[in-house]
């Protein structure tokens, strides 16, 4: 069987480590870059549902949301109507940044895709998201406390 996820994985690592890297200046660390991303363009999405999109348990996406706070680049409002629901929105800085940050993704993906024509390029994106789509089912099957049968 190829290691079709080991290359995934050394993909995303080192696209991560870049982004670690190039992101340090602006105080986003250890992947906060994603959460930020998604808060500028979920405004007021509430962190149980950020944390389901970026596939993380909730005190993973607690403790970056906590350190974006700390930096000024998201805030959490309470919902007018119910009070233990806080909404998170970006900041001013958090909307500043997100530009560099979104042409960064962009940029990624143009080297990414280098030497990949079109169609392969479409052929790639609808095979990895059935890939994500399968691995989905299993994450929250997990996620509910269940266990994988490997037999």
């Amino acid at each position: 069987m190829k290691e079709i996820l080991r290359e995934i994985g050394m993909i995303a690592r080192a696209l991560d480590s870049i982004s670690n890297i190039e992101f340090k200046e602006y105080a986003l660390t250890k992947g906060q870059y994603l959460y930020l991303v998604r808060i500028c363009e979920n405004p007021g999405i509430i962190q149980e549902k950020l944390a389901e999109m970026i596939k993380v348990d909730r005190t993973t996406a607690a403790r970056a949301i906590k350190n974006l706070e700390a930096n000024g680049f998201v805030q959490k409002k309470e919902d007018p109507y119910n009070k233990k629901i806080k909404k998170l929105f970006p900041t001013s800085k958090g909307e500043q940044i997100y530009p560099l940050i979104k042409n960064e993704n962009d940029y990624s993906n143009l080297i990414a895709l280098e030497g990949l024509s079109e169609q392969e390029s479409d052929l790639l994106f609808d095979l990895l998201q059935k890939v994500r789509k399968n691995v989905e089912k299993d994450w929250t099957f997990v996620k509910k406390g269940n266990k994988r049968n490997y037999k």
